[in-house]
């Protein structure tokens, strides 16, 4: 965080300072807000949660090298004391923010969030200092404390921001008032919370209506592929640029395809430019999110070449988002358990598709949550989807949902031993270390809530176990 004293600060959050016995102490680096990550000069805040108190840990981070706590109480240490913590939080994000030379680049969507941020951020990095969203910390929690992670140096904030209701983005967005907003999709993610897709584009949409006007440099970038987002223009003073595969787009990818390893190729059209991307991801949906990043990348001065080159180099950052890990076996383990909802689902079962050509494949799959009325619909979907890219197994996972997966594959076809319905993780770990042999291809995804990593992480050691057994 770029230097600021304890004095600046409460004044900022409208706070009083306990126990602080020179209040022009600076705060030299981050907020946190985990007692295992203090360093000397944090600022330490102090949440209360379901099942573990900030305030606990006051004596511990201190002698750690926090400078202070911003909490709700006095705790016997230098603290700045606020009737509500997130909110202070919330508010000295916004001071920082309008004090930093920085460009601050926000994205939403329904899928693909993290992956495109991580993108951008990784082609933004070659050209200027660049902080970004870790993970998916998306929310007014995670938000300002990214926000604060950054220093006087930096040149690009990057900021994902996470929406479950009307309003969200609109509150992020003034905590952190962005110059360069992207839309990437409207799908079904989260649609039992909002009620419809109109619903959740009312949402997104908000990110747009708080860009400054073309005047005063907004752009509002937008995909050009999905009706809903592309209509969003109407609702921004912001300069609009699009992007997508539509003829249409300003940056957009033609004669696009997938290496024999599932990676995507395209050629990259931009204003400035013409350049050939083959992406170290996999999977085709992510041909959407490169255009994206590079769409950003170019309205911040990149030509084509050097976006080409920093798409074609760029790796995957968060875990288990398309986690390819190769055993010494040749089965390979594809962990892209952090998430799914029916869009990114569809898209993680091409990608095995095309992964697995010649090799015998495996989904194991699990419950896509909050679709609320649309549940049994999208489940059966997915199911019927994978009978029809060929996947060798289905293995689905869990309870009702996991039992819709499985009826969809069955009413599309799937007979025999093509699909199978187990209870929990470890009985799929079980069922894999049996069946699996070399070179097969194994898919993991689910919401996060079902925790399928575990099956992965449990293969990826096996693989490991059975090396260490041959030798």
């Amino acid at each position: 965080m770029i230097a600021l004293s304890l004095a600046e600060i409460a004044e900022v959050v409208g706070g009083q300072t306990h126990d602080i016995p020179d209040p022009s102490v600076q705060v030299t680096g981050p907020v946190v807000r985990d007692s295992r990550e203090v360093e000397p000069g944090n600022l330490f805040v102090a949440f209360v949660g379901e099942h573990v108190d900030g305030h606990d840990f006051a004596d511990a981070v201190v002698q750690a090298g926090a400078v202070a706590l911003l909490a709700s109480r006095p705790v016997g240490v230098p603290a700045i004391v606020v009737d509500d913590v997130q909110s202070a939080l919330g508010a000295l994000a916004r001071h920082v923010v309008r004090r930093l030379g920085a460009t601050l680049v926000a994205l939403t969507g329904s899928a693909g969030k993290t992956s495109t941020k991580d993108l951008i951020a990784q082609v933004l990095a070659r050209k200027a200092p660049t902080v970004f969203t870790p993970g998916s910390l998306n929310n007014e929690i995670g938000l300002p404390l990214t926000a604060l992670s950054a220093t006087a140096e930096t040149r690009f904030l990057v900021l994902e921001m996470g929406a479950r209701g009307i309003g969200h983005i609109r509150y992020l967005a003034d905590l952190t008032p962005p110059q360069i907003g992207l839309v990437l999709n409207v799908g079904t993610a989260h649609i039992g919370e909002f009620g419809g897709r109109e619903q959740i584009a009312q949402a997104k949409g908000e990110l747009v209506e708080a860009l400054p006007s073309v005047e005063d440099g907004g752009v509002a970038v937008l995909n050009a592929d999905d009706p809903l987002v592309r209509a969003m223009a109407s609702r921004t003073k912001a300069k609009v640029i699009l992007f997508g595969e539509s003829g249409e787009a300003d940056v957009r990818a033609e004669n696009v395809r997938l290496t024999d390893s599932g990676q995507p190729a395209f050629s990259l059209h931009t204003p400035s430019g013409c350049s050939e991307v083959t992406m170290r991801l996999y999977g085709e949906h992510h041909v959407s999110n490169a255009l994206a990043a590079a769409a950003v990348a170019h309205e911040l001065g990149m030509s084509a070449d050097e976006i080409a080159t920093a798409l074609s180099e760029a790796g995957s950052l968060s875990r288990w988002r398309m986690e390819v890990t190769e055993r010494p076996d040749g089965v390979t383990i594809v962990n892209d358990a952090y998430n799914a909802n029916p869009e990114s689902m569809r898209a993680a079962l091409r990608a095995l598709a095309a992964m697995g050509k010649g090799r015998r494949t495996w989904a194991v799959l699990g419950k896509m949550a909050e679709l609320g009325d649309e549940a049994l619909a999208e489940h059966d979907a997915v199911g019927r989807l994978a009978v029809r890219l060929n996947v060798g197994k289905l293995v689905a996972v869990g309870g009702r949902e996991a039992s819709w997966l499985q009826l969809g594959a069955y009413n599309e076809g799937s007979w025999g031993e093509e699909s199978v319905h187990v209870s929990d993780a470890q009985a799929a770990v079980d069922l894999l270390r049996s069946e699996l042999r070399p070179g097969d291809v194994v898919l993991v995804k689910a919401s996060r809530s079902v925790g399928l990593e575990s099956v992965a992480q449990a293969l990826v050691e096996a693989g490991t176990e059975g090396e260490v057994a041959a030798r």
